[in-house]
């Protein structure tokens, strides 16, 4: 072999050396899941985790900790980062969410966490923006707009009325076609680890729209109690959420549904993952097996 055969062998193996090593520090690059131990975050978490992914929660109580409301802890957070899973608390359209989204994504693209996979709401223009700003970071995203979630009647917000067997609402009879947080992580999943979901926005519900009141039938028969639904005016529950210290902006989101605008089933989860989604009853059997809801 030639001197000149001996150099072009050499390079070609440190080329290959080198592909090898870019390959490798992609592959160990941490995908940092914000919302981590919340309803979607958390089993994202633990999906990328059983894949063999090298995970990272953003939360208030996590090392390095995550708040969305002190930029000063989010570059930390974003250290060694390839990928985010972007949720934001308490919703996308809040007032100062979409300029706190796009500070963050905006660092996240500086420090190397081009992939950002936002989940977002179905029929929100405030989360619009957010959606915006986040695009404008030049990441490489995907935007998944949800239905309301299953687990809301299981794990937050409308627990304590289920347990108290009365759900008291500024929701009329409009209905939802409410999404499983089972399927949303699932979608949000493939859209962290297959680059054929860039550039895509996907709209998620369940397979059937239900209103407040066929929900409490719903969860009537599964618990074997009675849980009643009680429609009241929005004003009434605006003053409820200020009694309560809770965000009257609450009370804006439950308005969104009550123009129909959300009514519609939409096919998101067969799009991405090629099976129907789960449906409510399935959901509130198995929520219901837990013991969730005894009293």
């Amino acid at each position: 072999m030639t001197n000149e055969q001996n150099i072009q062998q050499s390079t070609r193996q440190s080329t290959q050396q080198n592909i090898q090593q870019d390959v490798q520090r992609a592959d160990s690059k941490t995908i940092l899941v914000l919302g981590g131990t919340g309803k979607t975050g958390s089993r994202v978490a633990e999906r990328l985790t059983a894949q063999g992914l090298p995970v990272r929660v953003g939360s208030r109580n996590a090392e390095p900790s995550f708040v969305w409301e002190d930029p000063d802890t989010w570059e930390a957070a974003l250290d060694g980062v390839g990928a985010v899973y972007v949720t934001y608390y308490p919703d996308l359209g809040f007032p100062g969410a979409a300029e706190a989204v796009g500070a963050f994504s905006e660092l996240a693209v500086k420090k190397g966490a081009r992939r950002l996979v936002l989940l977002s709401g179905r029929g929100e223009e405030g989360a619009v923006n957010s959606e915006n700003k986040l695009k404008e970071s030049g990441a490489d995203w995907t935007v998944v707009r949800a239905s309301w979630f299953n687990q809301n009647f299981s794990e937050s917000f409308f627990l304590e009325p289920v347990l108290a067997g009365e759900l008291v609402l500024p929701t009329a009879d409009a209905v939802e076609p409410f999404v499983d947080v089972e399927d949303i992580a699932d979608v949000a999943v493939a859209a962290l680890t297959d680059d054929k979901h860039i550039g895509r926005t996907y709209e998620l519900s369940g397979p059937r729209s239900l209103s407040f009141g066929d929900v409490a039938a719903e969860l009537s028969q599964v618990t074997g109690r009675d849980i009643t639904y009680t429609p009241v005016a929005l004003d009434d529950y605006r003053a409820f959420l200020r009694e309560n210290e809770l965000p009257v902006e609450f009370a804006d989101l439950f308005a969104l549904i009550l123009d129909g605008r959300n009514a519609d089933v939409v096919d998101g989860v067969e799009e991405v993952l090629g099976r129907k989604p789960r449906d409510f009853s399935a959901f509130a059997k198995d929520a219901a097996a837990t013991g969730v809801w005894n009293v």
